[in-house]
């Protein structure tokens, strides 16, 4: 049976000011296995960060409890901070000091002897593609060699469990794609179940095994990211013809189909959407071909993790608007 790394139950935080109170995290229910990559979704003000904060002991809990890498989140918070590993969106590191005398103070910090923190730091280095920059000042590094960095800081004590927030935020696409392989090695090589929170779509699709997604203080949907695009509508199957007479022939045959929803016909063109595209798509066309039927274009689009995102919150990810919960953790 897999181990449980994080268990959340009722986690609740509301937020106190001269006027009203906000109720920021309205009682989060998830788990968290061994070896998960898992994603934290939500707009701003959905209550993401005051969980992250909560589940990484930043943040005292109003309600509710968890378990974090094995540790009562609110009876033994020094115990879960010996565990965890934890990397902040803006980065903790000195620019004039060198990259390994951050890595050996930060590991001294845990209780770790110099050796030791030393040849941690130093094996991190090779994982993590810093090789020759452990005498470099951190101001020299590039962007993806700094936020590399963060989290060679986050491993040196070796923690079962990182929290990665906004992990590429900053990056360019070449660096993304680069820091991307290296989380993903998190666990492959270093056996480390990592939770991140993300604003980039793309980021969570490859990433995540799983993905949770928070909005109005509550879990609001969770699953992998198939499962949550199944959840959407379907496949989007868009048809084209040469004659309008194939697109009524076509559209009796698209009623016909299991979950299919109704056809759109314009000009041409047949529009609609299936939960599966790839499996109704061969039985369409062979009863088209029964039909004397010819298509002269076809398209599939699968939904986007944006679309999830739409549908669940009807807002956009990178919805700049900052809403009750971030204005009053301010």
């Amino acid at each position: 049976m897999p181990e449980t790394m994080i268990e959340s139950r009722g986690l609740r935080r509301v937020y106190r000011t001269k006027k009203h109170e906000v109720e920021a995290v309205r009682g989060v229910d998830f788990t968290v296995e061994r070896g998960e990559i898992v994603g934290f979704l939500g707009p701003n003000g959905a209550g993401k960060t005051t969980t992250l904060r909560m589940l990484t002991t930043l943040l005292e809990p109003t309600g509710g409890e968890a378990i974090v890498a094995g540790s009562d989140l609110r009876l033994d918070p020094v115990g879960v901070r010996r565990s965890i590993g934890y990397v902040a969106q803006s980065g903790s590191t000195d620019p004039e000091a060198r990259a390994g005398e951050e890595i050996v103070d930060h590991a001294r910090m845990y209780g770790i002897e110099a050796g030791t923190a030393r040849g941690n730091g130093e094996a991190l280095f090779e994982q993590l593609d810093l090789d020759g920059m452990w005498d470099r000042q951190c101001k020299t590094l590039s962007g993806g060699q700094r936020r590399r960095l963060d989290i060679a800081m986050g491993l040196v004590h070796q923690p079962r469990l990182i929290f990665l927030d906004e992990p590429s935020t900053g990056l360019d696409p070449q660096s993304r794609a680069n820091l991307w392989e290296h989380i993903g090695r998190l666990r492959s090589d270093l056996d480390t179940t990592v939770f991140l929170t993300t604003h980039y779509m793309d980021e969570a699709d490859v990433l995540c095994d799983r993905i949770l997604v928070i909005d109005d203080g509550a879990i609001v949907a969770q699953g992998t990211p198939d499962e949550l695009k199944r959840r959407v509508a379907g496949d989007s199957v868009v048809l084209d013809f040469g004659d309008q007479r194939s697109t009524v022939v076509v559209a009796e045959l698209v009623s016909h189909l299991d979950g299919a929803t109704d056809p759109a016909v314009e000009g041409t063109q047949v529009r609609f959407q299936v939960p599966d595209g790839a499996s109704a798509l061969p039985l369409l066309l062979r009863s088209m071909v029964e039909r004397d039927v010819d298509a002269t274009g076809v398209q599939v689009h699968r939904p986007t993790l944006d679309d999830v995102f739409l549908t669940m919150t009807g807002r956009s990810l990178r919805d700049e608007d900052q809403g009750a919960t971030d204005r009053a953790a301010a």
